[in-house]
């Protein structure tokens, strides 16, 4: 980590380090400027000659190089008046911590929830969700994951447009609220994961480029330049990410790192960046004595992502497998576009419930040639996080709906289909997650919004939203502007509708889907060669066999029957089941687990 008033410029001839008055929103001529000298110790890098006057603690600051305007820290830990300010000051060490017993949790094998701050909560801080973590403890939640609070431009946003990495988001609560909530998180039993991203930075607001070479032409991303990691300059980049994932695991007690886009990390590296990355998180881990994860998105299908880095692989403890989602979306609903071109028939479940990835080398539709790389039997499923929904997956439709939303509408088919995902994904081999609000089916949709002050930035978003959307058969029409308040409000979640009789059964369901996998061995395992999967007799009957356990789906209106063989009885059921003479009866639109 870099000292108190020190930052690293490499090709600067001068460096100023420039000093705010305290509550100052914004750098003014009449702020202080104190020259930096180069450190002796560490080419590049710029450090006071002597005592910063006034001391360090709070203090706001920037610097400007070669007599340039004042920008903020390229590792400021706050920036209270947003990312154009001035950075602030923050001793950690000073947070109030309660969980000293905290033994910490793997996330192999957990039950995730993934969280967006502004949107989880009528209040959208920290704060405020903390006072919702009762309820993720009574679902039986093991580790929440906070998509990221890096601080970006604006009031709400997704947040992946992040540009001050250190920092978390002032809207949010800053610093001090995200140590709050891990701490009570940690009270109730519930680790936590954050979202970080580190393929690329927001379009507003992004000054590390005035300090030193953070980006390359060598490398290119869909959101322009790569970071440079593998390029000259790029030893003080990697450690700038890596003593950023440090900072949040050691100083605010994170447990795990979700990794956004690693496929986007492009690093030509003898040792690539997520496998420094990897053996740095494994020393910490060993030095404070808890478990700590990195959970890594990945395009790519490629089991390298999970293998260890003494093996030639990249070290994650787990990565994300879209392809169970589309496996399990495209056969409950039937949708076909795009991306879920391949997916669809219960032979494909089958593929994604046992293997994790349908592209395994095989052929692609939408991307137009063969893809990925089968997962070698030994690696356990739990090493895979899987979802019927998440940020992406609701987020990236054109109206943000998800299961559940056209549940009055469609005489609750919807809340049917979301009981039978949730069966699929809870009782699978692999590494469950939830997104807010699944658990009762939400019938609030969670659209893709922004606040970009800039209006030439606003409105770049909001056409290329409708462009990208009417590439994929959606009329724009229908579009929300991303940049319209309103289409941030109605992304809230009604906190109010795990209360109506409908909803509250889907949650009992989730939580009682939890309670199985906990308690079921057969449930509780990432032996993915105990699955089996394969279409019922009668007609839209799905059936999965983990063992003992035999999760029976009905699609179809009618009621339908399946032999058991080896009998057993209900464990849990959505409709009416029933068990009789070695043969189960599921309702229509119904899900039965029988064990």
């Amino acid at each position: 980590m870099s000292a108190a008033g020190a930052v690293w410029a490499p090709a600067a001839t001068t460096v100023d380090l420039v000093l705010v008055p305290a509550g100052a929103d914004t750098f003014s001529p009449a702020d202080e400027h104190l020259p930096l000298v180069p450190d002796a110790d560490r080419p590049g890098w710029w450090v006071p000659s002597a005592p910063v006057p006034g001391g360090w603690a709070d203090r706001r600051y920037g610097f400007s190089v070669d007599g340039g305007p004042p920008r903020p820290d390229p590792r400021s830990p706050r920036q209270p008046a947003g990312v154009h300010g001035p950075s602030q000051a923050v001793d950690t060490s000073a947070f109030a911590w309660t969980d000293q017993a905290w033994p910490g949790r793997l996330v192999e094998g957990a039950v995730l929830y993934e969280l967006h701050v502004g949107t989880f909560t009528p209040g959208g801080t920290l704060d405020s969700a903390i006072e919702r973590l009762g309820h993720l403890r009574d679902l039986g939640v093991d580790m929440v994951e906070l998509m990221p609070v890096a601080a970006f431009d604006g009031e709400h946003g997704w947040g992946y447009d992040g540009v001050h990495l250190y920092a978390v988001h002032e809207p949010y609560g800053g610093p001090a609220a995200l140590a709050r909530f891990v701490d009570a998180a940690h009270a109730a039993g519930i680790a936590v994961a954050l979202d970080v991203v580190y393929n690329h930075l927001g379009p507003s607001g992004a000054y590390v480029g005035v300090f030193g070479p953070y980006f390359t032409d060598r490398h290119h991303t869909p959101w322009g330049q790569g970071i440079n990691v593998d390029g000259p300059g790029s030893t003080e980049v990697r450690r700038w990410v890596i003593d950023n994932a440090l900072r949040w695991l050691r100083d605010f007690h994170i447990d795990a790192l979700r990794l956004d886009a690693v496929h986007q990390i492009a690093d030509d590296s003898p040792v690539h960046l997520l496998a420094e990355l990897s053996s740095a998180v494994a020393e910490l881990s060993s030095t404070i004595g808890r478990p700590l994860a990195l959970i890594a998105e990945s395009d790519a299908n490629d089991p390298a992502t999970v293998t260890p880095v003494a093996e030639g692989g990249l070290g994650m403890t787990a990565q994300w497998a879209d392809d169970v989602h589309h496996a399990i979306h495209a056969l409950l609903t039937g949708e076909r576009q795009g991306y879920y071109a391949d997916f669809g028939e219960v032979d494909v479940l089958a593929r994604a419930l046992t293997g994790a990835f349908v592209h395994d080398g095989g052929w692609s539709t939408f991307r137009g040639r063969p893809w990925g790389h089968p997962v070698p039997e030994h690696i356990d499923g739990h090493r895979f996080v899987v979802f019927s929904c998440d940020h992406d997956q609701v987020g990236n439709r054109a109206l943000g709906d998800r299961p559940g939303s056209a549940a009055h509408e469609a005489g609750g088919r919807d809340l049917d289909l979301a009981a039978a995902a949730a069966a699929l994904v809870l009782t699978s081999a692999f590494t469950p997650m939830l997104f807010m609000g699944e658990e009762w089916g939400a019938s609030t949709p969670w659209l893709f919004f922004a606040d970009f002050p800039d209006p030439d930035l606003a409105r770049a978003v909001t056409h290329g939203r409708r462009a990208e959307f009417a590439a994929h058969g959606w009329a724009t029409a229908d579009v929300p502007d991303p940049q319209d308040p309103l289409t941030f409000e109605r992304s809230r979640l009604d906190w109010s509708e795990p209360d109506d009789p409908r909803h509250a059964q889907l949650l009992s369901w989730h939580r009682r889907l939890v309670e199985l996998r906990r308690t079921v061995p057969a449930l509780s395992s990432g032996d993915r060669g105990t699955v089996r999967v394969h279409a019922g007799p009668g007609e839209g009957l799905l059936i999965v066999e983990r063992g003992p356990v035999t999760v029976a789906v009905n699609l179809a209106p009618s009621a339908q029957r399946t032999p058991l063989p080896a009998g057993g009885d209900i464990l849990a059921s959505w409709g009416e089941s029933t068990v009789a003479d070695a043969v189960l009866t599921v309702p229509g639109r119904g899900v039965a687990v029988v064990g």
